[in-house]
């Protein structure tokens, strides 16, 4: 087998390398089969990943019985929970990117032949799909798992609750020892959060896309099938090395195309949108994902109402077929020729699969036809935005009204509890874009304010930040392009404009005159790049607009 970290005896790199590695006690056989880097996302920071160090020796014991050699390297971790907490949540999304560079820096430096990547919180599985697409290596992702959840006086409760009661206390509505006896209830092991969030949604789209094994998403972590996976991935790693079977051969536009109706059939994260495109961009695929998810959300309905798009909890649809049952209900809305890891086509992986229909529903009997989510246009969003819709939608599907802004989600929280804000009022949160905030600082808090002081339904929230992949509920338009910071229309809205939105015909307006926007254009200061060598100034340096799927490399725009 001809193999990229094999080098020509005698020279420099050969002779480094040997001496190296003998002294990690690798055998003269050793140096001569394929190496394969098991790419670890882990901290003792979170639940989310807390788990993934046992993985890794059973991982390497099936690659070394396939015939390789397994190298852990590390990246990056970050968690929602607990990365959000500095720079208002800041570090989340640019945390993605540096995960891609990590893993790029660690293989492609060494010149390893292909990867098993371990997935686990929200921006590990992007960035190890990115990293993919760029290195372009025989490439398996495995999703390591969703946590189990616990009970809180009689009631299922999960961390998506802790998210929600949150904005009850700020409230008035609970009580703090209330909120920390829950909060000491929902988490009761490893994984990630057990909902269609951000992690379970990439980790489905991860099947769809062909780059995880068919049957191996969402898993309990830890459970028998994650196990299961873990020893299939490290066999079948080595297989694609010999097969010399590529990333760039499975993300297809079509396989693309495939993970966005998934995305929309379960009504998963909005965060999908630009991870999909940045994995696309990585990919060399020439795919416009946004434009995607625009024409067909009105042909794929809702299949399923996981929370918390609504009470079915992540271990039914797990019991009940899981992607790999899903995909067999969509299979007339799919191209099943794509190729998957695992060697076979789309359609025999999903072929023959047991589908329970009472949670994974027939596209004859869907549980809802409307678009799970919505790429919003208009005079305020130029470039596009999003609108999340749950199976069960009490928003309204067109609000007018003016608008009351603020300026970060501390202050919007803070206007909230002071009752600043009254049924009909649009809120616009604007200065949290990819450049302005720097890094599209979370918006969630704001959310979850507004749903514990009773206005989640009677006001709107529009918003160039974005939302953790559990955030559902009421009408919220996110990150809106281009942001405000960076000269869009959304950092011109001031108190009282009128701003109207008509989910139907998809369009957000700003009712200013033009005259009146140019002169407040021309007011605004010019968005400074910020100076020094921080992670957050680079990111801010080099991101591209969230069309190229907020990229490093800035592509565009302004």
């Amino acid at each position: 087998m001809k193999l990229r970290s094999n080098f020509t005896p005698g020279s420099t790199p050969w002779a480094m390398r040997r001496a190296q590695w003998t002294a990690l006690g690798l055998t003269e056989a050793d140096l001569e089969k394929p190496k394969i880097a098991i790419v670890n996302s882990s901290s003792s920071l979170a639940s989310c990943f807390s788990h993934l160090d046992q993985i890794v020796a059973p991982l390497k014991a099936a690659i070394a019985a396939a015939g390789g050699v397994a190298f852990e390297v590390r990246t990056a971790a970050p968690s929602d929970a607990i990365t959000s907490a500095g720079a208002a949540g800041q570090y989340i999304l640019p945390s993605r990117d540096l995960i891609a560079s990590d893993i790029e820096v660690a293989v492609e430096g060494a010149l390893l032949d292909g990867m098993v990547c371990l997935a686990s919180c929200d921006k590990t599985t992007p960035g190890q799909l990115m990293a993919a697409g760029r290195l372009n290596i025989p490439t398996i992702i495995v999703a390591c798992g969703y946590q189990p959840s616990g009970m809180y006086r009689g009631e299922a409760v999960d961390f998506e609750d802790i998210f929600r009661f949150a904005g009850h206390v700020n409230a008035g509505r609970m009580t703090i020892d209330e909120l920390g006896e829950m909060s000491r209830c929902a988490v009761t092991g490893p994984g990630v959060c057990a909902g269609m969030g951000t992690a379970n949604s990439m980790h489905l789209a991860t099947e769809a896309l062909g780059m995880a094994l068919p049957g191996t998403t969402p898993v309990l972590a830890l459970g028998p099938k994650m196990w299961d996976a873990v020893a299939a991935a490290g066999a079948r790693v080595v297989e694609l090395v010999a097969a010399g079977v590529t990333p760039r051969s499975i993300m297809t536009p079509a396989a693309f195309a495939n993970a966005v109706t998934a995305i929309l059939s379960v009504g998963g994260s909005v965060n999908c949108l630009k991870h999909l495109q940045a994995i696309a961009v990585e990919a060399g695929a020439d795919v416009d994902v946004y434009r995607l998810f625009e024409d067909l959300a009105p042909k794929v309905p809702l299949l399923t109402d996981v929370k918390p798009n609504g009470d079915t909890q992540i271990t039914a649809f797990d019991a009940a077929g899981g992607t790999r049952g899903l995909l067999r209900q969509l299979a007339p809305l799919l191209d099943l020729s794509t190729a998957t890891v695992a060697g076979d086509t789309l359609g025999a992986a999903i072929a023959g699969v047991d589908v329970d229909g009472s949670v994974i529903h027939p596209l004859d009997a869907p549980l809802a036809t409307h678009p799970a989510i919505v790429v919003m246009r208009g005079s305020l969003a130029p470039d596009g935005a999003v609108l999340k819709r749950t199976v069960a939608d009490d928003a309204p599907l067109s609000f007018r009204g003016p608008a009351k802004v603020v300026h970060s989600r501390d202050e919007g929280v803070a206007a909230a509890k002071a009752g600043r804000f009254v049924a009909g009022d649009v809120i616009v949160l604007t200065g949290l874009g990819l450049r302005g905030s720097p890094g599209m600082g979370l918006t969630s808090a704001l959310m979850f304010a507004i749903d514990g002081a009773g206005l989640s339904t009677s006001v709107a929230v529009i918003t160039d930040g974005q939302m953790s992949g559990l955030v559902n509920g009421g009408l919220v338009i996110a990150e809106v392009s281009p942001e405000g910071a960076a000269g869009g229309p959304l950092g011109l809205v001031r108190d009282g404009d009128t701003i109207s939105i008509d989910v139907d015909a998809r369009s957000v307006a700003l009712e200013v005159d033009d005259a009146e926007l140019a002169a407040r254009r021309a007011a605004l200061p010019p968005l400074a790049a910020p100076a020094g060598c921080g992670w957050l100034s680079v990111y801010a340096r080099s991101v591209a607009p969230l069309g190229a799927g907020a990229t490093l490399g800035r592509v565009g725009g302004p």
